[in-house]
């Protein structure tokens, strides 16, 4: 049986409903990036890969930030959410406060002069994509739930809980399935 999906757009997020088995989703939260009539794109937010962004690109400048596995597609490429959209020509903005990508060499410029701290960037290996209806078509079999996105659940630290913590704060059905006990396969 199926439903009428909630409409996707840029800065929403996607949340893997409580039973999904694809390991590249389970318990995953996707924000939208980007949502065309032709695809969509965003990165998965709480699945870190134990890795510095300085041990994937040698002549990155010092910096101490985690990398996440943005999701299956394209995983030889580097991607970034931050903050700091006013300092990378060419940032897109996702959500109020959030951007996504730039200009790489001003990045590592704002980096090195401080401008840029860990706490205002996230990097991601790979993207999640979906092709024309394809992600329509997983909602309306409640392969994900949406919500709107909130800067907080981009760049927050508590990437253990932030499953559990959207759904709790998508209110009313949704928080009821963040309070059950979901069996982890991981």
């Amino acid at each position: 049986m199926s439903k009428e999906p909630t409409k996707i757009e840029t800065g929403s997020l996607l949340i893997a409903e409580p039973y999904m088995l694809d390991l590249n989703f389970r318990r995953g939260v996707v924000l939208i990036c980007n949502h065309e009539p032709d695809g969509t794109l965003g990165f998965v937010l709480n699945k870190p890969i134990e890795m510095n962004i300085t041990d994937l690109i040698a002549t990155f400048p010092a910096f101490e930030s985690e990398v996440y596995y943005g999701g299956p597609l394209q995983t030889d490429t580097i991607h970034y959410l931050h903050t700091k959209g006013d300092l990378l020509d060419n940032s897109v903005p996702v959500l109020p406060g959030v951007h996504w990508g730039g200009d790489f060499e001003q990045l590592k410029i704002a980096i090195e002069s401080g401008e840029i701290q860990p706490d205002d960037i996230r990097f991601y290996v790979g993207f999640a994509g979906w092709d024309e209806g394809q992600l329509e078509e997983e909602q309306r079999y409640a392969s994900w739930m949406v919500v709107p996105g909130e800067q907080q659940y981009i760049l927050g630290k508590d990437w253990k809980t932030l499953w559990k913590t959207v759904l709790e704060g998508g209110k009313d059905t949704y928080e009821v399935i963040g309070q059950m006990d979901v069996p982890n396969f991981n």
